[in-house]
């Protein structure tokens, strides 16, 4: 996205802030208020796809045909759900990346909205860390620890469920300090009317029906490889070889557990798009749906 497409966004953005031309806010208690702003959002939302198809690297990848009217129809019948966004991808993808962008512009808009992430439900395996020695030595023999049968999926599952009920949870906390170490009911995770689910676990077995907008991070291969590289060797202190083993191991297992739920998707971004336009697009959904004529 050019430095005058990020402009022209913008500028779209400050347009509908100006406007005179403003909507009497529906009442979203009532049924026809509701399907009122359901027409709305798909009409802002085709706005945004055929802008997002001129610009230089597009953000949306694809979207299902069918996804659009699928999650108003969702908002009109059961509003009191809590809007539930799962987001997965292969390993350096962009996932988090994308989700830190999510939380600096809720953060800037004070909008309610939880980050969740399935990295906290990684199983114990302090006991298997002690009698291996190390992690690396328990992936050398043969621990695959991206399978759906190394995470808590029944425990994610029914934190899940919960939170999209509108309970606050309190969900395990994997240390990340080589222990492999996972305490249980430790992070405290409120229940926002908007609720984001980061990690390649979200979609693992029938985690991803309990998703609105299931979301799938993709990324160009030398860019992924690139970015897993730096964060191993200079943010996680591993030697070159041992994270170059790693990126192989990861790479069979991303192929095998998480590229298969990119047919499930809803949505499929990119995840080396220029994050001040991604932002711009968040900014631009907020201000159509809080800036109504009272």
């Amino acid at each position: 996205m050019s430095e005058d497409d990020n402009k022209g966004f913008a500028h779209i953005i400050q347009k509908e802030i100006d406007s005179d031309d403003k909507i009497l806010k529906p009442d979203f208690n009532q049924k026809t208020g509701r399907e009122f702003l359901a027409f709305y959002l798909q009409s802002k939302f085709k706005q945004v796809m055929a802008y997002d198809n001129k610009a230089e690297q597009p953000i949306f990848n694809s979207i299902k045909h069918d996804f659009i009217n699928r999650f108003t129809k969702r908002l009109v019948q059961n509003p009191a759900k809590r809007i539930m966004i799962g987001i997965t991808g292969e390993s350096a993808s962009g996932k988090s990346t994308i989700c830190n962008e999510i939380k600096r512009v809720i953060e800037k808009f004070d909008m309610p909205v939880t980050i969740l992430s399935t990295d906290n439900y990684f199983n114990d395996i302090s006991a298997l860390i002690k009698k291996f020695g190390t992690f690396d030595n328990l992936r050398d023999n043969g621990y695959d620890v991206d399978s759906p049968n190394s995470f808590q999926l029944d425990i994610l599952k029914a934190d899940l469920e919960s939170i999209s009920q509108g309970n606050d949870i309190y969900t395990p906390e994997y240390l990340l300090n080589g222990t492999g170490v996972s305490v249980p009911h430790a992070k405290f995770v409120p229940s926002k009317k908007i609720v984001v689910v980061e990690g390649m676990a979200s979609m693992y077995g029938d985690n991803k029906d309990i998703f609105d907008i299931k979301v799938y991070v993709e990324t160009d291969f030398n860019i992924r490889k690139e970015r897993f590289m730096r964060r191993a060797c200079t943010e996680r202190n591993q030697d070159p070889e041992n994270a170059k083993k790693h990126w192989e191991y990861i790479l069979g297992a991303g192929e095998k557990y998480v590229k298969p739920y990119r047919f499930d998707a809803d949505i499929i971004v990119n995840g080396d798009s220029d994050l001040t336009y991604f932002s711009q697009i968040l900014e631009y959904f907020y201000t159509i749906t809080n800036n109504f004529e009272s």
